[in-house]
């Protein structure tokens, strides 16, 4: 069974920063990290693996650094990973990524199923997975708790606001993944060991027969005009003593300030 899982290179939360002349994230000098959904993916697909055999296979789209993330994926299992980097893939959005990654995948061949964390602690769209499904033109489906292969088609288990659904899909097909379906794997020390002496190939637009005009910035619909911080608030008022005379004193602030 051949999987590929997606993964990307995000800032640690704790560290973000926004340029205010581009309206984007800045990376350089700020810590990254694999994005955490993105690692429940390469379990789970990890996990697929030693159930049925087969290949595991692991992308990034993003700039050199991001073999750092990849690097991590080899550490925990991963049989082969490709870095896609190229400056015409700068200023992609949702819809420029997943064509993108999408071209990858075709580039790189076979495979059986594709992998994607729910979505990017960065973005949170939850939107390339699926886009990728469309770009591919297979099934696909999404916040998947739990996973079962078998005769060519996969058992999901979707995790929803209420209650969880099963579906069944056929093969090749793109699932995301939450955090429940299961608890990452730490590196082995020989998969560290392999990690450090592993070279990365690289993967370009020229490589993966892709279009500039639907790649980085040209292929990107979507535009960020601005990205601000809200104004801090100010100090609130606690009111105590009996329910009552709470509700009251609600009832009296809201008057007060003519909210009704």
């Amino acid at each position: 069974m051949d999987i590929i899982v997606c993964i990307k290179q995000v800032p640690d939360t704790t560290e973000v920063k926004i340029n205010p002349e581009t309206n984007t994230l800045v990376r350089e000098g700020v810590p990254s990290i694999v994005n955490p959904f993105d690692e429940n993916a390469i379990e789970a697909a990890l996990a697929l693996k030693e159930q049925h055999g087969g290949k595991v296979t692991v992308i990034t789209m993003g700039p050199p650094q991001a073999k750092e993330a990849l690097k991590q994926a080899v550490a925990m299992g991963a049989d082969e990973v490709y870095l896609v980097s190229d400056r015409a893939f700068a200023g992609s959005d949702t819809w420029a990524t997943s064509y993108t990654l999408a071209q990858a995948i075709k580039k790189i061949g076979k495979y059986d199923l594709i992998l994607c964390g729910k979505q990017a602690i960065d973005g949170d769209t939850a939107q390339v997975g699926p886009g990728i499904a469309e770009w591919l033109n297979i099934p696909q489906a999404t916040f998947a708790v739990k996973i079962e292969v078998a005769d060519n088609k996969a058992k999901v288990e979707r995790m929803l606001e209420e209650e969880n659904e099963i579906v069944e899909i056929p093969l090749p097909a793109v699932i995301t993944v939450v955090k429940q379906i299961n608890e990452p794997r730490m590196p082995s020390l020989k998969g560290m060991m392999k990690a450090k002496k592993s070279e990365i190939p690289t993967l370009s637009l020229a490589d993966i027969n892709g279009d500039p005009e639907k790649a980085g910035l040209k292929g990107s619909p979507t535009q960020v005009v601005k990205i601000f911080s809200p104004p801090a608030k100010g100090g609130g008022e606690m009111l105590t003593g009996e329910p009552a005379d709470i509700a009251a004193g609600v009832v009296a602030k809201i008057k007060e300030r003519k909210i009704i």
